[in-house]
């Protein structure tokens, strides 16, 4: 094994499985994927730890993986996070500029994004990300950069995504533990935002819904910037648990009985359909109706879109969603689930495809990697950053906003 200054890894700690993926810092800011490790995930529920202790050695299990089919030594993870403890507001910051020639310096610029930074977070909390929106001088609106305008009122609108120390402080434990240096919190939603959506697409206008097992976060890009993002607290592992309530089924037979029939939207083909089930338990065969099992399915994964749908109305976002949606994430395997999406948003769905990314074909074609690959592309454009700035002893600034443009 050895040790490269270009190596970035993600890492993904999910409720149905922990991912690291190791990543090759290419020179056109591009990444190739080098190494994939992933272990079945046993102390994580709706996305958030349960059993330390447990963690630690998933975490271990998914690293030496990924370390052994990259050839390389990890030392430093950036981190995705998730949960319903995760939060976003859209926060405005102001700022006079009092030099008599009321030229926008860039002592200035700073001021006015302390300002929109200074949010009244409750007890415990912590900024997770602060994504710049776009400037105002004297009422001219989407300004880039106000350096060197002139004006006398300066503001600025950031996406603020937070959550509570506490919970955020778990898996970044559990990493420590492992003697790993974690580089960066990354909220799971803006990585997956990061992997599937181009340049053109964050500019028209695009919702990424990431579908895991245990959570679901969403984005919403506009004019190349973050317009609003989410979470719920729901994903695959409650449709199973609905169809173990309500078919009456063994959780483990109801997984199965889910990956093996399940579909998104109601067939009318399954109306007046059984299938037999046995259970490695020794229970009784029994007999489920699978028009009930589409019922208990559509019911829950509408549930989701819905709730979806009416936080980016209520937003007022919706209206800038023309590129369409976009899924990633392991529920989109679910049969169906794409016209189930059209349905609710009446907008031009698809499953969601990296980009800018090369490297082994498999980790790119599936799309429960989008969250970690999508980590080591947040890493990868870090990373650039960070050598441009050693090289030129200033230049890019270390903003999720400008990482959404350059991309």
């Amino acid at each position: 094994m050895f040790s490269a200054d270009n190596i970035v890894v993600g890492l993904e700690t999910g409720t149905a499985k922990i991912c690291a993926i190791v990543g090759e810092v290419l020179e056109d800011d591009n990444v190739n994927i080098i190494g994939i490790g992933q272990a079945r995930s046993r102390a994580v529920r709706k996305g958030e730890v349960v059993d330390a202790a447990t963690l630690g050695e998933d975490l271990r299990n998914a690293i030496v993986e990924a370390e052994q089919m990259a050839d390389v030594e990890v030392r430093s993870v950036f981190l995705g996070v998730t949960g319903n403890h995760i939060q976003c507001i859209n926060n405005r910051g102001l700022h006079t500029v009092i030099s008599p020639d009321r030229v926008v310096t860039r002592e200035d610029v700073q001021d006015v994004v302390k300002n929109a930074k200074a949010i009244n977070l409750p007890p415990g909390g912590h900024v997770v990300h602060a994504v710049r929106q776009h400037y105002t001088v004297d009422n001219q609106r989407d300004i880039e950069n106000p350096e060197g305008m002139t004006g006398g009122r300066l503001e600025v609108d950031m996406h603020v995504i937070h959550g509570q120390i506490t919970r955020l402080e778990n898996p970044i434990r559990a990493v420590r533990g492992l003697q790993l240096v974690v580089d960066a919190l990354v909220f799971n939603g803006l990585a997956s935002t990061l992997a599937l959506l181009s340049h053109e697409q964050k500019q028209l206008g695009a919702l990424v819904i990431d579908l895991g097992a245990g959570a679901t976060e969403y984005v919403v890009c506009a004019n190349g910037i973050v317009k609003h993002s989410g979470v719920l607290a729901v994903g695959g592992d409650h449709v199973t648990n609905d169809l173990a309530v309500g078919l009456k089924l063994p959780l483990p037979l109801a997984e199965e009985l889910k990956k093996r029939k399940g579909r998104a939207m109601m067939d009318e083909a399954m109306a007046g359909q059984s299938i037999s089930l046995t259970s490695e338990l020794g229970l009784p065969e029994k007999l489920v109706n699978l028009e009930h099992l589409g019922l208990i399915m559509t019911a829950r994964l509408e549930e989701i879109f819905e709730l979806i749908l009416e936080d980016v109305a209520q937003a007022g976002v919706l209206e800038d969603i023309t590129a369409g949606v976009f899924l990633c994430g392991g529920g989109v395997r679910i049969p169906d689930i794409v016209p189930l999406a059209k349905h609710f948003f009446q907008l031009p769905v698809c499953v969601g495809r990296v980009n800018g990314v090369s490297g082994i074909p498999s980790s790119l074609d599936q799309p429960e990697f989008a969250t970690a690959i999508g980590l080591a592309r947040y890493g990868a454009l870090q990373w650039k950053q960070q050598r441009c700035q050693k090289t030129f002893g200033q230049g890019l600034r270390s903003r999720l906003s400008q990482i959404f443009k350059r991309v």
